[in-house]
């Protein structure tokens, strides 16, 4: 478990799109400069003040790339720490040789725990932990100023990681709402166009068969294709309405379980009975109930070769809705068709608390039934 964690660690990739110079960058450049000058300037215990003035000066420069290269940030600075640490062992001095304004290297600490990679992170905690052992080794203090000083110096560490944390979070649920809603418009497209459609091309298809013995049946067969395509490009424009946030969306209408009838029209097969209480159902489930409705018949049309019949039955009861599509056609296999349809109503039902089945029936035929709670978990 834990060289998992390390392995997840080391391929961390740096975080995305970090932002560029800001005028507060500037100003904190300058801001630790005017501190490091008043220090040289005031205080009188600095043993080497034109030494650690400049390289003070130098590093605040770190701060202007610190997001898009915090572990060549933290390289610098704290290398800097280092060679400083060194140069006071060698020459045995105890006065102090840093300035109170490099402290703004804390500030590294944040950058490279919000923006570096893996990597970045492992080797540049090496180097900010041997800079900060360095530093208690050569001036030996208690155990509570060490784990003081440990803590002052991990606290911008840990802030840079839970800002971090919180903005992958952040970043990954809405990467799942928008995959949410794009599966939500696959399958309003996939229910409005595929069903409309079908029908189209099946009264095409009965039309140009009948158009030269029987003109009467073709031109029954172009009326539903005309109100097809009125229809699909009402509910398209619907769709299309709510997407973009149009108020008129909001205006039209919504298909639930009261249109489900109108599904009779589509093919003279299609015969729809309803019984039970039906008037109450949440907005979601019976919309629900309609699409699956619609999108059964469209498969049967489809996919059931010599069908004579195909039942929609739906049924309210105390604590359910029950929505079964029959057909008695022939199926080959125990898959029909290769589309969305059977997938996209599965996920219908499943997002409301409901369950859907499909499958082939003996002797012959198909049925689709879905059941789902009357005002749907969530809806």
């Amino acid at each position: 478990m834990i060289l998992d964690a390390a392995r997840r660690l080391w391929a961390l990739p740096p975080a995305p799109d970090p932002p560029v110079r800001v005028w507060r960058d500037w100003a904190l450049v300058v801001l630790v400069t005017v501190t490091a000058v008043l220090e040289v300037t005031l205080r009188t215990d600095v043993a080497w003040p034109f030494a650690a003035l400049p390289m003070t000066v130098l590093l605040a420069g770190t701060l202007l790339w610190r997001r898009t290269h915090p572990l060549a940030a933290v390289l610098v600075a704290f290398g800097a720490v280092l060679v400083v640490e060194v140069a006071v062992r060698v020459s045995g001095t105890t006065r102090s040789v840093g300035l109170g304004s490099m402290g703004f290297v804390l500030v590294l600490g944040y950058a490279l725990y919000r923006w570096g990679s893996g990597r970045q992170i492992v080797l540049g905690s090496a180097v900010f932990g041997t800079a900060f052992v360095s530093s208690i080794t050569r001036d030996p203090t208690s155990v509570t100023e060490t784990v003081a000083g440990l803590f002052v110096v991990s606290l911008p560490a840990a802030a840079g990681l839970v800002v971090r944390l919180g903005f992958t979070a952040r970043t990954r649920a809405l990467q799942d709402a928008r995959v949410r809603e794009r599966e939500q418009l696959a399958r309003e497209l996939h229910d409005t166009v595929a069903h409309h459609v079908s029908a189209i091309v099946v009264r095409a298809q009965a039309g140009r068969v009948v158009a030269a013995t029987d003109p009467s049946a073709a031109r029954e067969a172009l009326a539903v294709i005309e109100r097809e395509g009125a229809r699909t490009l009402a509910e398209m424009r619907t769709l299309v309405g709510a997407l973009r946030g149009a108020d008129e969306a909001a205006l039209a209408p919504v298909r639930d379980v009261t249109d489900v009838p109108s599904l009779a029209a589509t093919d003279s097969r299609v015969v729809v009975e309803q019984s039970g209480r039906l008037e109450d159902l949440g907005p979601a489930v019976g919309g629900a109930v309609y699409r699956i409705a619609q999108e059964s018949v469209t498969n049967a049309v489809r996919h059931a070769r010599a069908a004579t019949s195909i039942v929609v039955r739906v049924t309210g009861d105390g604590d359910a809705v029950r929505c079964t599509v029959t057909d008695d056609g022939e199926t080959v296999g125990t898959v029909r068709g290769t589309g969305y349809g059977i997938v996209g109503m599965a996920e219908r039902a499943a997002l409301l608390g409901g369950t859907l089945v499909a499958g082939p029936v003996e002797p012959h035929g198909w049925v689709v039934s879905a059941v789902l709670p009357r005002r749907g978990v969530g809806a």
